[in-house]
């Protein structure tokens, strides 16, 4: 029964830990931009000078 009580305890933790790390990267402005990266597959790349010379 102790095992129980101990994992429920650790469980916590970790819990908690991913709620800090959460509300930190929300805090630091992670998800601000949800356009760019949705968008940037839609864009040419510069052509590579060295490809071009043949």
């Amino acid at each position: 029964m102790k095992i129980i009580f101990i994992m429920i305890g650790i469980s916590f933790i970790i819990a908690l830990f991913f709620l800090v790390a959460f509300i930190w990267s929300v805090k630091t402005g992670q998800y601000d931009d949800t356009y760019s990266p949705s968008a940037r597959i839609l864009f040419d790349d510069k052509p590579n000078s060295t490809l071009d010379k043949n």
